[in-house]
């Protein structure tokens, strides 16, 4: 059987680690207990997860138990992590439903069943009661400040101002990694490279305190080829959640990803086997479309079911290929002018956004360019368009 790390590393996810050939032998030998954290500010994953999930559903088939830790705890502090701002607090009511929507949703990736079957747990469990003299005692005194300081995610923020609640962040995520030890045997901790320094210092306290191996790995961030990281639109993150990005617009956001980055997406985000890839991504040039075709796909698949899948491409045919059924919205009688339409049909979520597309000569009826905001609707059924890529047929009933 292959060793996950093979595995990983062919497709592209592994970044960094440390004591790589004893983590590699461990991997290949034994069962071994890993986790990766996920910070419940919202009530659905997002492509940000997506890899994460991807990676878990790895290990999983390769024998690895995945343990999701929910931070109910640090969220009430708040990664400095990549922000230049502190995040609210919630309360522990908020995060219970938003643990019961992230397992929802991950269960299309892993499974939560048998033997190596995932756990959540939830770090608010053992941080919101500690002792702070006793913490300090016990974990502080194995924390360098000087080292802190040269952490990206601290050194980022020196500049803006660092709280000294931030400042705790590391050690808090640390101390996380020290109890999954200590109850679930985890010997692994995994995450996006933005997360080396805190991954790594949990590892460091294993070994200091406890004398006994663990280990950190890190995966490359979903980025473009420009750097920008993935799974932002205009109207914000897309979500894995249908109610906040429809299975229409998820598919379509990945049919549109740039030729540059389909093959690492196709790698990264899918199991397709490699040498399919290969041969899917092969030609630089219009054949393109077909692999993100496959991907988007894939990905809908995934994320909202083959059902779904299978409709949202067919619409997506009709819309730009002449194939099939085009999307169609039906909206209320008093639907009357152009502005009505663009909300009603969700196309735009204010009239404000509607006024805008407006006037940048986003908005087409039955091919001719929208200029008035204000106008009459022609006869039902019309086709609208939004921009160039997003097209419905509507009814008025």
């Amino acid at each position: 059987m292959q060793n996950v790390m093979d595995t990983l590393r062919a497709r592209g996810f592994i970044k960094q680690t440390v004591y790589e050939d004893e983590l590699y032998e461990k991997l290949g030998s034994e069962s071994v207990p890993f986790y990766i954290g996920f910070d419940p500010t919202a009530d659905s994953l997002h492509v940000g997860h997506f890899m994460q999930l991807i990676a878990m559903k790895h290990m999983q088939d390769a024998g690895h138990k995945p343990i999701i830790l929910i931070g109910g705890g640090t969220a009430m502090i708040g990664d400095p992590s990549g922000r230049t701002d502190m995040r609210s607090m919630m309360t522990r009511e908020t995060i219970a439903y938003h643990v019961e929507c992230f397992k929802k949703q991950m269960s299309r990736f892993i499974s939560f069943e048998g033997e190596n079957g995932a756990i959540i747990v939830n770090n608010a469990d053992w941080l919101l009661n500690l002792n702070y003299i006793d913490f300090l005692r016990d974990i502080g005194v194995h924390f360098s400040v000087n080292k802190m300081l040269t952490a990206e995610c601290f050194k980022s923020r020196m500049e803006r101002g660092l709280s000294f609640l931030e400042f705790n962040y590391m050690l808090m995520q640390a101390y996380d990694f020290l109890v999954l030890f200590k109850k679930y045997g985890c010997a692994l901790e995994l995450g996006g490279d933005d997360q080396w320094s805190n991954i790594l210092a949990g590892a460091d306290l294993i070994r200091r305190k406890e004398q006994k191996p663990a280990f950190a790995m890190t995966f490359t961030l979903l980025t473009t080829s420009e750097g920008k990281k993935m799974g932002k639109t205009q109207k914000g993150a897309v979500w894995l959640d249908e109610n906040k990005t429809s299975p229409y617009e998820f598919y379509q956001y990945w049919r549109n990803t740039a030729d540059a980055d389909v093959e690492k997406c196709l790698k990264l985000l899918t199991f397709l086997p490699l040498d399919e890839i290969a041969e899917l991504t092969r030609y630089q040039d219009e054949r393109m479309n077909a692999a993100k075709e496959v991907l988007a796909y894939e990905l809908t698949k995934m994320v909202h079911g083959q059902e779904n899948a299978d409709a949202v491409r067919a619409q997506a045919k009709a819309a730009f290929g002449g194939e099939g059924e085009m999307p169609e919205k039906v909206v209320s009688a008093d639907t009357q002018t152009v502005l009505q339409a663009l909300v009603a049909t969700g196309l735009c979520k204010s009239n404000g956004e509607a006024r805008r597309l407006v006037e940048q000569g986003g908005v087409t009826i039955n091919g001719e360019k929208v200029v008035d905001i204000n106008a009459p609707l022609p006869p039902s059924p019309f086709t609208l368009f939004k921009g160039k890529k997003v097209r419905l047929k509507v009814s008025v009933q």
